[in-house]
């Protein structure tokens, strides 16, 4: 059942006159119901599944704003959920692992998902991460209405401001909009390394140094879609968009 509350500090209403609604897909009963208190109590709407069929039916039905999703499930696992719900409509999804496996984040981050989470985690970082997605839809949704001019060329990659596209060699190329953003920052200074600090603060809004390995992880998705050869890792820093000698 939904649930209405205020949030004490106004974050969750990102749009004036709306709360927004957060879909909870995890089968552990106890961790399921953490999360839907602490997301209420921030002033979001809460609905929650507890396995695969029942997670795309409620999506479907409902249309949340936002996907809290687990990787294990009943019926079907969190991937192909993500991957219906995406068929869907886009979602911005924060999919939730119970191992430490660099594999499964980047298949879900390859489905889909635009963040992960590792468990255990804190109430307090996963309501915030929430927030952070949330505002980045919008100001997705604020590009997209005032747009920059012209198609972005480096050598054979080429960024469409406008329309959110990404080809290289003349093949378009599907990111995630985390993916598109990340490329998009690199790209606005390119050859210039960026810490992952800024990368975080800049991409996620985030500036807890903890979410570095999001970084890494959302680096090397991108790299396996555009090409490894155009990101360079300086190490101990952070990366760089290589671009073709002038």
């Amino acid at each position: 059942m939904e649930q209405t509350h205020t949030s004490h500090n106004g974050t969750a209403a990102a749009t004036p006159g709306a709360q927004r609604r957060v879909l909870v897909v995890e089968d552990d009963p106890t961790i399921v119901d953490a999360i839907a208190a602490r997301l209420r109590a921030e002033g979001f709407l809460v609905q929650t599944a507890t396995d695969g069929p029942a997670a795309v039916d409620t999506a479907e039905a409902w249309q949340p704003d936002l996907l809290i999703l687990d990787i294990m499930l009943p019926g079907f696992d969190g991937l192909e959920v993500c991957r219906r719900v995406q068929a869907q409509r886009p979602v911005p999804v924060l999919m939730l692992t119970a191992r430490d496996d660099e594999t499964d984040m980047l298949v879900g981050l390859g489905v889909g998902a635009d963040d992960y989470m590792t468990k255990p985690f804190s109430m307090r970082e996963l309501a915030a991460r929430v927030h952070v997605l949330l505002r980045r839809v919008e100001r997705a949704a604020l590009a997209a209405a005032t747009p920059r001019s012209g198609i972005l060329r480096l050598g054979e990659l080429e960024i469409d401001h406008a329309q959110r596209r990404v080809r290289v060699r003349s093949e378009d190329v599907h990111l995630t909009p985390t993916e598109f953003d990340l490329l998009v920052c690199l790209a606005n200074t390119p050859r210039a390394v960026l810490s992952r600090e800024q990368l975080l603060a800049e991409v996620w809004d985030w500036a807890d140094a903890s979410g570095t390995r999001t970084v890494d992880s959302h680096i090397k998705a991108l790299r396996r879609k555009i090409g490894a050869e155009r990101i360079r890792t300086v190490h101990g820093v952070g990366y760089a968009l290589e671009t073709p000698t002038p």
